[in-house]
């Protein structure tokens, strides 16, 4: 699994990013490029804002349970992979917008380094090593850039 705090991987990343263009198709799944955007959003929203309500107890126990270990883990998401309703986009949205704002929560991820995570709480899964935060968040993002072929 390649380090997200590592700023050669967050340039990678970027780089990829700067490669999509508003009608990129995607090779699976149902969303669009600009709704994938915001998607990847989420998950920094999460760690980074109240936007998000924490879920309820017997939720975050769930999720602890049955879910955090997939998440977390160094093994890549299957195409079309459920997604919990949380990151679920409807509507389609601003793509310059959306790409800018991913692209931000990458570059203050990679400023606040590994030292940052060890320990930090996650509203689903509760406190998480650093590794994992750097788990959750390249896996999904380099899986959800794969399926848009960049």
């Amino acid at each position: 699994m390649k380090n997200i705090f590592d700023p050669l991987i967050t340039s990678e990343l970027i780089s990829r990013i700067n490669q999509l263009q508003p009608e990129s198709p995607a090779l699976w799944g149902k969303m669009a490029v600009d709704q994938m955007l915001a998607h990847c959003c989420i998950a920094y929203e999460m760690a980074f804002t109240n936007k998000h309500p924490k879920p309820n107890t017997l939720m975050r126990f769930l999720l602890k349970a049955f879910v955090k270990k997939g998440v977390v883990n160094e093994v890549p998401y299957p195409k079309n992979s459920r997604t919990a309703p949380v990151f679920i986009i409807a509507d389609r949205r601003n793509f310059e917008e959306e790409k800018s704002r991913l692209i931000k929560y990458l570059e203050h991820t990679r400023d606040l380094g590994r030292d940052h995570f060890e320990g930090k709480e996650s509203l689903s899964f509760g406190p998480m090593t650093s590794q994992e935060w750097n788990n959750l968040f390249y896996k999904h993002l380099d899986h959800h850039l794969t399926q848009f072929g960049v």
